[in-house]
């Protein structure tokens, strides 16, 4: 039975990579943060006179550069001038060159929000009358392609590698103190300082790219490099490198100092003893509190410069983000370890039955703190019951709870087999592995040893400490087995090495699933901004005529995401040239990336049509066509044809009356 653990544990390994790596590849590199809620001129407006500046107002707070935001004529030269201003709250403006004539204007902006998250994007106006435009209004925004997944994979790392050295040394503090001397478990919190202190550097160098460009040559660029360290966002990476010199001395002394205070024998926590020696207790206090200040500084570099620092009570939210994250740490962090020391002890020193049922009660507290602080956050980043279902946000975080129920529930079952557990070296298993060990060993041994003697024969010259060096790895291979065998002879902790191992793998996932969140668009902000969108396109632009016509058709084609609502918006509705705007949205009301939209006009009645009409993608469910000929008023038939994949499209219509 036990020479089949390796593969299923090799087996359930890569699945849960496999997964993780399919979240976050499924992921794109954060949505926007702060979304544009408003313009003047409006998206599509036709106003009759050139506009002095053009106003952005956004959902909340942004950085801006001088070339934040642009205004380009239809061919492509810009006519904006200065830098940007902020005359009130959350609306930029830029100012316009005078004179400009009759044309089709393009508004690109790329600016950061205030949770550090960049957010691009584009439109258009029009002066006296559409035209056509060479500027590719849909152009790559700064954190697509590698630079934007590699600050996306270097958020993963960040959030790991504290989860395991937080996590990692609280076990080893609060729950099973001999493990200070397991060179397993000093690897792996050793480990988790590294990937942090790598993922830090690394999204310190890509911070300018990713903000501004998203170009690989800008990663080594030192002007970019000391514009980041004036932002919030650098001044916490800073912030966290510092914290991260504290935590190296921290480990040298828990797995140092702290460790030499007792020898193999020590119980598994300092209590657990004769009363503990004073100076053992004073060391492991000291330990537990500067851990705990330098893990809260750490969380806390998260949270002064990501979603806790804004919108609703930001005051409140941070501590209280900080809380979370250290829950989160102490729980999963501190599961890892309990998996290596599980799989990795030495015989010698065992994870005993005390030492689980202190990491129990210390999951339990951190799943309870994690209840209570994330109900908190829920309500802050969606603030209604339909985010939930409405929105990319609410939608992951209900499989962020599924993921923790499935969790806790994998948990319980651990905590039975933690109630059957007993010391490995006592159980009657172990004893008679061992008793067979003894009984193997002299022939297992004597072979090799002959081997060894009969190849030194043969060369003559091999000398004694080449031959001593062989016989150390064999013995080492042989002890190597042998503590294995030992370890996987109890039932009850083989049980629960998979139990554990079980609840590692979700939590992997869990992980990738938060970060992925962190990388989302709040939920209220959504919705804030779609509302805000709505209330936009319904108003009458400056200049057009009040004859516009409005159409929304539902959709299904059948195939993956097929279904949605097609609108379109038809101005002035009148004979001669029109403006037209198609906008597709997903089932949440989001827009729809969809391949091809194609729409075709129809006046049965005088036998006229269809006549095409191929409108051009503006943006992310956005398609635009302007002077479209309608050659004559009556009731025409609009038909819309969208195509959600190679082979799935639908074509729906209505009637208008136009003229």
């Amino acid at each position: 039975m036990t020479q089949t653990i390796a593969p299923r544990v090799r087996t359930l390994v890569l699945l849960i990579l496999a997964v993780a790596g399919a979240l976050l590849a499924g992921a794109a590199p954060a949505s926007a943060h702060a979304a544009l809620t408003g313009s003047d001129p409006a998206q599509g407006a036709v106003v009759d006179t050139a506009p002095a500046q053009v106003s952005l107002t956004f959902s909340e707070p942004v950085a801006v550069g001088d070339d934040s935001v642009r205004v380009l004529d239809p061919k492509g030269e810009r006519v904006d001038e200065g830098s940007p201003a902020n005359p009130s709250g959350t609306t930029y403006s830029v100012r316009l060159v005078s004179g400009l004539p009759d044309g089709t204007y393009t508004v690109a902006y790329q600016v950061v929000s205030a949770d550090s998250h960049p957010v691009a994007g584009a439109f258009t106006f029009s002066i006296g009358a559409p035209s056509e435009t060479t500027v590719p209004v849909s152009a790559q925004a700064s954190d697509d392609g590698l630079v934007g997944w590699l600050y996306g994979f270097g958020r993963y790392v960040s959030y790991a590698g504290f989860v395991v050295l937080a996590g990692g040394a609280a076990f080893v503090l609060a729950c099973w103190a001999p493990g200070a001397r397991v060179r397993a478990v000093q690897r792996l919190v050793v480990a988790g300082w590294l990937a942090l202190t790598a993922a830090t550097l690394g999204l310190l160098m890509l911070r300018g790219s990713y903000t501004t460009s998203g170009k690989v040559g800008d990663v080594f660029d030192l002007e970019l490099l000391g514009d980041v360290l004036q932002t919030k966002t650098g001044a916490a990476l800073v912030s966290r490198l510092l914290l991260l010199a504290a935590a190296a001395l921290f480990i040298a002394v828990l797995f140092g100092a702290h460790a030499r205070t007792g020898d193999a024998g020590a119980p598994d926590h300092p209590g657990d003893g004769d009363g503990g020696e004073p100076d053992k207790r004073d060391l492991a206090f000291g330990l537990a509190l500067g851990g705990t200040v330098v893990a809260a500084g750490l969380a806390a570099s998260w949270a002064m410069s990501e979603h806790a620092s804004q919108g609703l009570q930001a005051g409140v939210a941070m501590p209280v983000d900080v809380v979370h994250l250290l829950a989160v740490a102490a729980w999963l962090g501190g599961l890892t370890a309990l998996l290596v020391a599980l799989y990795r002890a030495p015989v010698e020193t065992p994870v005993g039955r005390d030492a689980v049922r202190r990491f129990s009660r210390l999951a339990f507290g951190s799943v309870a703190t994690l209840a209570v602080t994330g109900v908190y956050q829920s309500w802050r980043q969606l603030g209604s019951w339909s985010a939930f279902t409405g929105t990319r946000y609410g939608q992951l975080l209900l499989v962020k709870i599924a993921l923790v129920a499935v969790m806790v529930a994998v948990a319980f079952m651990s905590r039975r087999w933690t109630q059957r557990l007993a010391d490995a070296r006592t159980s009657a298993a172990v004893e008679e592995a061992e008793k067979a060990e003894e009984e193997k060993q002299p022939a297992a041994t004597a072979p090799a040893e002959a081997s060894e003697t009969s190849e030194a024969e043969k060369t003559e010259a091999g000398p004694d400490t080449v031959r001593a060096a062989q016989l150390a790895r064999q013995r080492a291979a042989t002890e190597a087995a042998r503590q294995k065998r030992l370890r996987d002879a109890d039932p009850n902790r083989f049980g629960l090495r998979r139990s554990v191992l079980a609840e590692a793998g979700i939590a992997v996932v869990l992980l990738a699933v938060t970060t992925v969140l962190t990388q989302t668009e709040p939920g209220r902000t959504e919705q804030e901004a779609r509302a805000a969108a709505a209330t936009s396109s319904s108003a009458p632009a400056t200049g057009q005529g009040s004859g516009a016509v409005s159409l929304t058709m539902p959709f299904d084609t059948g195939g993956t995401n097929g279904k949605g609502v097609v609108s379109i918006d038809l101005d002035p509705a009148r004979a001669g040239d029109n403006a037209l705007h198609v906008y597709v949205e997903g089932p949440g009301g989001t827009p729809a990336d969809v391949p091809e939209v194609k729409i075709a006009l129809t006046l049965a009645a005088q036998g006229i049509g269809p006549l095409p009409v191929t409108p051009d993608r503006i943006t992310t469910g956005h398609w635009s066509a302007s002077g479209v000929q309608i050659p004559m008023a009556g009731d025409w038939k609009v038909e819309v044809t969208v195509r959600t994949s190679d082979i799935d499209q639908v074509t729906v219509s209505k009637n208008a009356q136009i003229g």
